[in-house]
């Protein structure tokens, strides 16, 4: 077996296999599958240069499936290459508002990915005392009550005093957490943070930028490097999805 082949099947392997943990610990919802399928389409790949299967292909469609390859991975690579870009955003001082992106809540407290953006929330309003703090998300099918009044909770029991803290309790998703929350300030006018995962930024601003927030800026919390890779991947297709929908870079209020 080629070199070239052994690499194919180890990268095949590990799609499979963290495609297997992204379903056991539950991290986003069908995007297992897409590991799933990557490490399937590896697999399949390494077998098909073993048998010489490739070289048996006409000319003509080996250089269309190269060209299509080679297109997808510009494309996939360009808009990874957006979503890093949000990253390291830090925000201003001294906003008026900050927004809270909502995210899974249980029983006992915040999923880790909601942990990460309060806890970055709480830091910026220890930083910035005049600040007023917007959480944002409201009850999924599959949580005990609104991810909105969770977050509250969190963050009052870390200190932030509750006149600093407003909820939102209706939005079901990013672009819904952004639009009923901009009730609270003047689009126009007001600064405002959106405090969400770093590789969730990039599309946060620019869909704040396309409900008319015209000082909107990010601020990146982390993540668990062990979802990191299943969370890009998801992002991808919420930015192509958002992409298409012309919510990304018309600033015009939808």
């Amino acid at each position: 077996m080629k070199g070239e082949e052994i690499i194919i099947d180890i990268i095949g392997l590990a799609c499979l296999a963290y495609g297997i943990f992204v379903y056991g610990v539950q991290s986003g919802t069908f995007t297992f599958l897409l590991w799933l399928a990557l490490g399937v389409f590896f697999l399949l790949l390494a077998v098909g240069m073993h048998f010489k299967i490739w070289a048996k292909l006409p000319r003509v469609l080996r250089r269309i499936v190269l060209a299509v390859f080679a297109l997808a991975i510009i494309v996939f690579a360009a808009v990874e290459g957006c979503i890093v870009s949000g990253f390291f955003s830090e925000g201003a001082d001294d906003l008026d508002y900050i927004i809270v992106l909502g995210a899974q809540v249980y029983e006992s407290g915040p999923s880790d990915v909601l942990e990460y953006r309060l806890d970055a929330a709480y830091e910026y309003l220890t930083e910035n005392e005049e600040t007023i703090c917007i959480v944002s998300g409201g009850q999924g099918k599959n949580e005990p009550f609104a991810e909105a009044e969770g977050m509250y909770e969190y963050l009052v029991e870390k200190g932030i005093p509750a006149e600093r803290i407003l909820m939102e309790t209706e939005s079901l998703n990013t672009e819904e957490n952004l639009r009923y929350s901009s009730v609270y300030f003047d689009t126009e006018t007001d600064t405002v943070g959106i405090v969400t995962n770093n590789f969730h930024v990039f599309r946060s601003v620019h869909l704040a930028k396309h409900l008319g927030m015209e000082h909107v800026c990010g601020i990146a919390a982390g993540i668990d490097p062990l979802y990191l890779p299943n969370n890009m991947l998801r992002e991808f297709f919420g930015v192509g999805k958002d992409l298409l929908r012309g919510n990304l870079f018309s600033y015009s209020a939808s």
